[in-house]
């Protein structure tokens, strides 16, 4: 059975809209394709600000929040973009952001961090804990309550989500309340039958992911490769904090997802994970008005909104 024969009638025509992508010679390409402009929602307010990235250069950080805030402390959410690790920018999830802040009554926060491969690892997730660090040291002024604080991101951003959250827990802090790593990249290796499975050019596939994990691990590939790269790598994931994730079934992550939702749940991690037959990778943004796009994306946000009221 072919792969267009097994996506979801809904979600078909997708894949005949998708622009083939092939890593690493459309890198530049990619990049320069320029953003979907989208009206803003008049309920939430959108700033731009510069903190001290993890190379101590300046980054640009995104914030979205409520327009009209009473005087309580709210709750932060830390979103990391996508793109493998190569692509990428805040402003391209401009609108998903805004639903966070509406569904869970929360301040966003997205990092432009560097991508490789002119910034390999470790440069992403450093810039990724530095945003973190900003936003603990900044709860005050911003009047964000501390005990509630989660990270979330999709694909790549999943993976450094994964990975911020070994970090922090490894580092002894800040303190996060949840994770939503969705469809995470995580591991480096691609040995996993998905991994293998997954080839038609129009989504993310195996050969642009070998690519890209090798522009992002650069000189790293050789050896040792360490779990704030590919979480899928850590030795323990106990004392993580609660997660959500899903992944479509279609998708070179399946597999590695999977495995790491048993991982998490035998650590004794409170883990809730949702598989969506005939999806590919990225499919709720792909084709937004699909039924099981809005039903993925209801139940992350969902999840978020539930994480805080805890």
């Amino acid at each position: 059975m072919d792969f267009v024969s097994r996506v979801a009638p809904e979600l078909k025509q997708g894949v005949e809209l998708l622009t083939p992508l092939h890593l690493p010679d459309d890198l530049a390409r990619e990049r320069q394709r320029p953003l979907s402009l989208t009206k803003s929602s008049k309920s939430v307010q959108i700033t731009e600000r510069y903190i001290s990235g993890g190379d101590s250069k300046e980054m640009l950080v995104k914030i979205y929040e409520p327009v009209r805030r009473e005087d309580q402390k709210l709750p932060a959410f830390l979103w990391i973009h996508g793109g493998g690790y190569v692509l990428g920018h805040p402003s391209s999830d401009d609108v998903l952001c805004e639903c966070f802040v509406k569904a869970a009554n929360c301040i966003v926060i997205s990092p432009d961090y560097r991508l490789a491969p002119e910034h390999p690892f470790p440069a992403a997730i450093e810039d990724c804990y530095a945003a973190l660090e900003w936003i603990t040291n900044r709860a005050e002024e911003m009047n964000i309550d501390l005990s509630r604080i989660a990270i979330g991101g999709a694909s790549a951003g999943g993976g450094l989500t994964a990975a911020l959250a070994l970090m922090a827990r490894d580092k002894g802090g800040p303190a996060i309340c949840f994770q939503m790593p969705l469809y995470p990249m995580i591991d480096d290796r691609n040995v996993t039958p998905s991994s293998h499975e997954i080839t038609h050019p129009a989504v993310w596939n195996r050969a642009n992911n070998l690519a890209a994990w090798k522009m992002y691990l650069g000189e790293h590939a050789q050896g040792d490769i360490s779990p704030y790269a590919a979480p899928s790598r850590a030795k323990s994931l106990a004392g993580l904090p609660p997660v959500y994730t899903c992944v479509g079934q279609l998708d070179p992550f399946r597999d590695e997802t999977i495995d790491y939702v048993a991982r998490l749940a035998q650590a004794g991690v409170d883990v809730e994970f949702q598989l969506y037959p005939g999806c590919y990778h990225g499919f709720e943004h792909v084709v937004p008005d699909a039924e099981i796009s809005q039903r993925a994306r209801n139940g992350y946000l969902d999840a978020l909104a539930r994480a805080f009221k805890c």
